[in-house]
């Protein structure tokens, strides 16, 4: 899951990166493994910086006082598609034709043809293994069919309906064209968020502002807020915002685990309030609770969420059931998210540097924790035997959301079916995997129900992770396969220990440079046709 941002300024004398920065740090909790901005001054020129890190510590004053220009475009990134390594931190950058920039929320899943299309016919080189690279070059590629000198808003949406038709899977994207202006796009089933709000300034003049869920428009002034459609393309200069369907659409589904979990609470996605989805969640999950406790002749003494997702449907829970909400858990902010960090290890380590359990609240009492969702079941391992040693006589979980059985091929990390701690096992299996006395799941059609109440309009979700149906077709055994083989925790270990050594030669490489030899006369540049690095460090190497 990725989060992407555009900002298109109405003064060119105004520098847009210091918003596009807060916007990203708004947006962190859509990936914490790298992020990057690049802006657009004067004549075309682009500026960036990108690197593997949090916005806090990418993103130094230095850094974005070298990001020049009123338009840009930021990406927070963790990867599900590709590997780790600082050369796939967004956006990314092609200078033919024209200049663009691009950001990408979502997977591809028809990579493999789209590849061999651009290397037989195209004669494009795709550097990296990420499909937000592979995106930007069909799109590239198919305005360089125009053979323009300039191109017209008919050329670009022209495009983008050729992307469309060429591109599989779940994509939302902001691309940036220098010197034009910003364009928006999302796939004909609408899976991942993005939308457009509008700010007016003194003087007539209107800001706008391209992100992937609305909360980042609020905290920054914008408003008038609208949901790209799906198939639909944005195109936005200084002087006009154009809007147009470009492919036919097919069935609306955005993915209900941005609800489950993804999205922040107080953001509104298609016209669905997270907040009050996770409000009825918990509600529904009341009724599912009482009907099982009943049956298993069980008492609960005490609720008790696991930060932070949770907490608005657990209180919700307890309210229903007139069962006292406790926070038994204190959370260390300072830790990054369990569900999206890139190993299995460093999740279990993590989870009890992020999380302490209060003896207060479990001892000698029968609990009912409640969580989000049970995923590779790591997390909530952990935290089950954390209640136990503080004293938990029981420990029974409930999950607002079904048994996740399935990957998720539209930009989730849930790459191994085998990693699901569902996958195969019933719930009593599931609780005797992490623990627990008693597991309780949200049923599916009442998940359903919890979010659609809010906009009827949408008759259908993507709830391939629990279902194993997936809305766009063409995912098969063979597909999941090179899924996982691509995406796996081991294969992720492999690259990370070949990025370690990747460094240490290019240190070796710096070092050697420095007494005069020559290095390697082809070696990659992490600033090819940018004008400063990808670690915000100026350099003069111009486009």
């Amino acid at each position: 899951m990725c989060g992407i941002l555009g900002i298109l300024l109405s003064d060119p004398s105004i520098d847009a990166a210091t918003e596009i920065c807060e916007g990203l740090a708004l947006l962190q909790h859509r990936g914490q493994d790298a992020c990057g901005i690049v802006t657009c001054g004067t004549k075309g020129r682009l500026y960036q910086c990108k690197a593997n890190g949090m916005v806090r510590d990418v993103f130094d004053v230095g850094a974005i006082g070298r990001l020049i220009g009123s338009m840009g475009v930021g990406h927070v990134r963790y990867p599900t598609a590709g590997s780790s390594a600082h050369a796939e931190a967004q956006p990314f950058y092609v200078n033919s034709p024209y200049g663009i920039v691009f950001a990408h929320n979502g997977n591809l899943i028809n990579t493999l043809p789209l590849l061999k299309y651009m290397d037989a016919e195209a004669h494009r080189h795709i550097n990296t293994s990420s499909d937000s690279e592979l995106l930007l070059n069909i799109f590239a590629n198919n305005l360089q069919k125009t053979g323009k000198f300039r191109i017209n808003e008919e050329d670009i949406f022209t495009a983008v309906g050729g992307l469309m038709d060429e591109c599989k899977g779940a994509y939302a994207c902001v691309a940036m064209l220098a010197g034009f202006g910003l364009i928006a796009f999302r796939d004909p089933n609408g899976i991942r968020p993005v939308g457009v709000g509008v700010r007016k300034v003194e003087g007539g003049g209107k800001d706008y502002m391209v992100a992937s869920e609305n909360v980042v428009a609020d905290a920054s002034g914008f408003g008038e807020w609208e949901d790209v459609k799906p198939g639909e393309a944005v195109i936005i200069t200084r002087t006009s915002v154009s809007r147009r369907q470009v492919c036919a659409p097919a069935i609306f589904a955005p993915d209900i685990f941005e609800y489950v979990y993804f999205a922040r609470p107080d953001s509104v996605l298609d016209g669905i309030s997270v907040y009050r989805s996770r409000m009825a969640m918990g509600d529904m999950l009341a009724e599912e609770v009482r009907r099982v406790l009943a049956e298993k002749q069980l008492s609960v003494d005490v609720v008790i969420p696991v930060p932070d997702t949770s907490r608005v449907a657990a209180l919700n829970l307890a309210q229903s059931l007139n069962l006292p909400y406790r926070e038994g858990f204190v959370k260390n902010r300072y830790v990054g998210r369990t569900f999206i960090m890139p190993g299995q290890q460093q999740r279990r380590k993590n989870v009890r540097r992020k999380l302490n359990a209060m003896a207060l609240e479990f001892s000698g009492k029968n609990v009912l924790l409640v969580d989000d969702s049970i995923v590779r079941g790591t997390t909530s391992k952990e935290i089950v035997q954390m209640a136990k040693d503080v004293g938990a006589k029981k420990v029974i979980v409930a999950s607002c959301a079904p048994p996740i059985r399935f990957s998720n091929v539209y930009g989730i990390d849930m790459p191994s079916r085998h990693e699901l701690v569902a996958h195969n096992r019933d719930n009593n299996s599931i609780a005797a995997a992490i623990g627990a006395d008693l597991v309780i799941f949200q049923t599916l059609p009442d998940l359903i129900s919890s979010v659609r109440r809010f906009n009827p309009s949408i008759t259908t979700f993507d709830c391939s992770v629990f279902t194993g149906e997936y809305v766009t077709g063409g995912v098969d055994e063979e597909y999941l396969a090179h899924l996982e083989q691509l995406r796996g925790d081991i294969v992720r270990h492999r690259l990370g220990e070949t990025k370690r050594e990747l460094g240490v030669a290019k240190d070796a490489i710096a070092e050697k440079d420095k007494g005069g030899g020559r290095g390697l006369v082809n070696a990659a540049d992490d600033t090819v046709g940018l004008y400063n690095s990808w670690r915000g460090e100026s350099r003069a190497t111009l486009i």
